[in-house]
């Protein structure tokens, strides 16, 4: 074996070992206050689903919606608004925001001598916002 590959798989035992004493706890991560217009999609989420629970909202009188994903759920936040641009016929607008989330993870000993630990990462996030360029409705002539 070469240096390069020894020094590549050194990290990973290391990493096996010192977490093969603890159980990784994913907690939630940090949320604003759930609105009406608010959309989060997960993986598990079903496309067509949101797709109807989005034309709801327009149907009720939203003027605009914020599609919010996380991690490898973006893709299919973006897929989501695409396909309503798509399915309004261009009559929708969207103003795409990406940041990065703070994650704070919990890792539990497995053994009763362990302490605690918490694990920081960082992880990507979208918030899509789609809004009406056309107000669809009545039309009304000045007279």
């Amino acid at each position: 074996m070469d240096k390069s590959s020894e020094i590549s798989q050194k990290p990973e035992e290391n990493k096996s070992k010192e977490n093969s004493d603890y159980i990784l706890r994913k907690t939630t991560p940090p949320s604003f206050p759930r609105r009406k217009k608010d959309i989060y999609v997960s993986n598990k989420s079903s496309i067509q689903a949101l797709i109807k629970k989005c034309e709801k909202l327009f149907d009720s009188g939203e003027t605009e919606l914020i599609i919010h994903g996380l991690g490898a759920a973006q893709y299919r936040a973006y897929e989501l608004a695409l396909q309503l641009q798509s399915i309004h016929q261009g009559t929708l607008g969207l103003d795409v925001r990406t940041g990065t989330v703070k994650l704070t993870d919990d890792l539990e000993p497995l053994t009763d001598e362990g302490d605690y630990k918490l694990n920081h990462r960082l992880n990507s996030s979208t918030h899509i916002r789609v809004f009406r360029t056309v107000l669809v409705g009545p039309f009304k002539y000045a007279s």
